[in-house]
């Protein structure tokens, strides 16, 4: 007999180049439409380093979270990557192309790269702009203030900026799907694009919430270090980047677990507000991808086989007996 889903179990997932990641309990799915209209669901088993006793302590599972988000997502974006290349650029041997241009190696400098990028522009550029502001006469407190305010602007220029792209546009609808379809879910609405459709493209777990959560928790856990020497200073914004992390991932998984609490939709309104940037109501071809990708996620913690080609929709009474309502 087919198990469920462990009791709690939250799904959640990231957009990719044509398709949709989506994570389970077990082992994360991601859905691809392929040039010739198929869509392509292949499972993307996660390290069990990720699902061991450090997903269950407290603060430290936000840095186990991060660290696997961040692995998984660029596993996810080099298979959709490979998935969409026409049918003459795969491999000539048939192996799955992603096992022939991504190495460990290459994924680990991939996760290398884009950490250093994001310690640099929103931590790094912002400390030595605000250093500026204290010839100003501004005293520590202000200047840390000054440079979370710096932090806040370069965030949300970013967001804004690669929204222009029309690709980004495109990738922002399928951000959409995902959180449709995980809201579907969880309410155990039929898995359908008539049933996305009953529910926003904004989500209180979303990686955007998360971002923002980052930024706001970093003003106020850097306002209380001092700004001289130099080196305290730049030592204390790296040093804390993991605790800013974890209790960032505690906010957003009580936000998550109690989104219907007044007060905690006054908290995360902000996010949820900023996602208007990161989503668009995706078309129903998108909705489709997302629909698999969930699909294959719930069918492999019932320990069911997965499926690939065009997604058939679960009936309502499948939906509500795997929902994960928070």
């Amino acid at each position: 007999m087919a198990e469920s889903p462990p009791k709690g179990a939250l799904y959640g997932g990231q957009a990719v180049i044509e398709g949709v990641m989506i994570r389970g309990a077990s082992d994360a799915v991601v859905a691809v439409r392929k040039p010739d209209g198929e869509i392509m669901v292949q499972p993307l088993p996660q390290s069990k380093l990720w699902l061991n006793r450090w997903r269950r302590i407290l603060f430290l599972r936000g840095i186990a979270v991060l660290a696997e988000t961040l692995t998984l997502g660029m596993k996810a974006l080099a298979v959709s990557a490979n998935a969409t290349l026409p049918q003459e650029d795969e491999a000539e041997d048939g192996e799955p192309a992603e096992e022939q241009t991504l190495g460990g190696l290459a994924l680990g400098g991939m996760i290398a790269l884009s950490l250093t990028l994001a310690i640099v522009i929103f931590f790094i550029i912002p400390l030595f702009l605000s250093r500026g502001l204290e010839s100003f006469g501004w005293n520590y407190w202000a200047a840390n203030a000054g440079e979370g305010g710096i932090r806040i602007l370069l965030f949300l220029g970013y967001i804004w900026l690669i929204g222009r792209m029309s690709d980004i546009q495109r990738l922002y609808g399928y951000h959409g799907a995902e959180h449709m379809a995980v809201h579907a879910h969880e309410n155990g609405d039929p898995l359908t694009p008539e049933g996305l459709r009953l529910h926003p493209t904004a989500h209180s777990r979303c990686g955007t919430a998360f971002l923002l959560t980052v930024v706001l928790v970093s003003i106020v856990a850097f306002m209380f270090f001092p700004r001289d020497p130099l080196w305290i200073h730049f030592a204390s914004r790296i040093v804390l980047i993991p605790v800013v992390a974890a209790v960032s991932y505690e906010i957003i998984r009580f936000n998550g677990r109690h989104a219907d609490w007044w007060w905690v939709k006054v908290v995360a309104w902000p996010s949820l507000l900023l996602q208007n940037l990161t989503t668009k109501r995706p078309d129903d071809g998108q909705c489709e991808v997302a629909i698999a990708s969930i699909q294959a996620a719930i069918a492999l913690d019932n320990g069911e086989a997965v499926f690939t080609g065009t997604p058939v929709p679960l009936d309502p009474e499948q939906g509500s007996d795997t929902s994960t309502a928070e």
